[in-house]
């Protein structure tokens, strides 16, 4: 490649180096989101207003079209004032109406760009672009809305860039060519993906009863329209009663049981049911593809969302199961990356239900292989879960002893049920955890109900840091945490012995690898 190649792309750059606006429709979304917000309002106050149109209706209605016309003028005016820059080296958004703000991103800094599309911009044909550098607290830039086609543009351009920068910072030769080229961008490979038959039984995990916090929200906005007050205890309490004694008198105690094990059966299965529209409406059209500069995930019904991520920036695989959906062989895998995923998270799911023939393959495209069978597990000092569970029995003994003092001697029972379960539970989860390391990784196993494999190559660790409490000073036990760009890792419960040689182990790994060098 020659320095005239490199020096094309920027002589574009100069020409493009003009304010733009994002699409005029984005002032029409802004509308159409307006109007959703007053719906509400509006048949609340035609309900209450009965068959006739009073005056106090109309004069609702008229304030519900001025707040309308206000909030599409404001939306108007902030599109106007929105407006991004393409320069050479960075990306400039300025925004704000009374104060305004202006953020550059340098695109050497920008580890990730997503195009985001919910179901009102997709109907119109618009994305919501994301610029992520890793810094934590979200996405660094955005613009809603642009066209679909412009948002590729800019996401293909900063990829252009940065692989622009990386190629003329390798230089060799007395000729001073650089002794790389870009990497084209080509078609992607599918390596995973999840029909309908597969999103169904992953929806059936999936179980939820967030359908009831709704129902509850919903029945708070329009509590005058309800017979009865649905927060009230006493009136369900009445309610059970009266329908229990109806059962007990006409049904006897079966029917009373099969009444009882039908609401059950019914609570099941809307939570079943609920599981499966959440999974499709979020992974409808799962599809990851392996590309020459990374891996591209699509997802979506709708809210459709494209994610590019890079392969050197994969810091660690996180592989997560459940305590039934194991017993079936599925499970999940999410890698841990410098930028955040879409949904807030700096992992993101590339495999959310797999089999574990699926998923090795998978992290294998990013240098991260599975734990050898030869691996040797070691698990931690227990007097750290032991003494979690003795804590928890002293709040438990002071709740009950409350309970006691105010006269409520079932509620003290109840309670001190609890003391057996916390040991319990601290008991297999320290049975749970288990850590090893061999040359090239660290692993970290826990999780009673939904356990979790953590697997980070150990020269994309940052530091090693022991720390010990006063406690663990006492029962002589460390946590060793690393620094995992994107994430965390603890190996809990460590003997001070045994952290102490790991930590050298992963330090002389770390050392021979200079970070200056890597793919930023």
């Amino acid at each position: 490649m020659t320095d005239t190649e490199l020096s094309e792309p920027v002589i574009v750059a100069a020409t493009e180096a003009e304010p733009k606006r994002t699409s005029p429709l984005t002032m029409l979304v802004g509308a159409v989101r307006g109007l959703g917000n007053l719906i509400i309002p509006l048949i609340a106050v035609g309900i209450g207003g009965g068959n006739t149109f009073g005056l106090t209706t109309a004069i609702v209605g008229l304030a519900m079209l001025t707040i309308l016309a206000v909030i599409a003028f404001f939306t108007w005016l902030s599109w106007r004032r929105l407006t991004y820059t393409i320069n050479p080296e960075d990306i400039r958004i300025e925004s704000g109406i009374l104060s305004r703000e202006a953020r550059s991103i340098p695109f050497e800094r920008i580890q990730d760009v997503s195009l985001e599309q919910k179901l009102l911009a997709r109907i119109f044909g618009l994305a919501e672009v994301k610029f992520e550098t890793g810094a934590g607290g979200g996405e660094d830039g955005k613009l809603a809305f642009v066209t679909l086609d412009e948002g590729e543009r800019l996401r293909e351009l900063v990829k252009e860039r940065r692989e622009e920068e990386a190629a003329s910072a390798i230089v060799s030769g007395a000729n001073g060519e650089a002794d790389t080229a870009p990497i084209e961008d080509a078609p992607g490979e599918p390596i995973f993906a999840m029909d309908e038959k597969r999103l169904f039984t992953f929806g059936l995990f999936e179980f939820s009863l967030v359908v009831f916090a709704v129902l509850l929200g919903a029945a708070q906005q329009f509590e005058f329209l309800l017979p009865f007050d649905v927060l009230d205890p006493d009136t369900w309490s009445d309610e059970v009663r009266s329908q229990g004694e109806s059962l007990m008198t006409g049904w006897g105690i079966v029917g009373g049981t099969i009444a009882v094990l039908s609401t059950v059966a019914s609570l099941i299965l809307l939570g079943m049911t609920t599981g499966v529209i959440k999974t499709f409406l979020r992974d409808w059209g799962f599809r990851l593809d392996r590309t020459p500069k990374g891996f591209r995930r699509r997802r979506g019904m709708l809210t459709l969302t494209d994610v590019v991520l890079p392969v050197h920036r994969v810091q660690a695989a996180v592989v997560r199961t459940g305590i039934i959906r194991r017993r079936f062989g599925w499970h999940g895998l999410k890698f841990v990356s410098l930028a955040q995923d879409v949904s807030g998270s700096s992992s993101h799911d590339v495999a959310p239900f797999a089999k574990v023939d699926e998923i090795w393959p998978i992290a294998a495209e990013a240098d991260i292989a599975p734990p050898d069978a030869a691996l040797a597990w070691r698990i931690p000092n227990k007097w750290r879960w032991m003494w979690e569970a003795a804590f928890g029995t002293v709040i438990v003994a002071g709740v009950a002893a409350g309970m006691q003092i105010a006269g409520l001697p079932i509620w003290t029972l109840l309670i001190l049920l609890l003391v057996p379960l916390t040991w319990a539970i601290d008991w297999f989860s320290w049975r749970r955890h288990r850590h090893a390391t061999d040359d090239a990784q660290v692993y970290g196993r826990k999780g009673l109900f939904a356990p979790k494999l953590t697997i980070a190559p150990q020269v994309k660790l940052q530091s090693v840091e022991i720390k010990q409490s006063p406690v663990g000073r006492l029962l002589g036990y460390v946590d060793l945490h690393f620094g995992l760009a994107g994430g965390s890792l603890c190996l809990p419960g460590l003997v001070p012995d045994e952290a102490h040689a790991i930590r050298e182990a992963v330090t002389a790994s770390i050392v021979t690898v200079d970070f200056s060098a890597l793919p930023r």
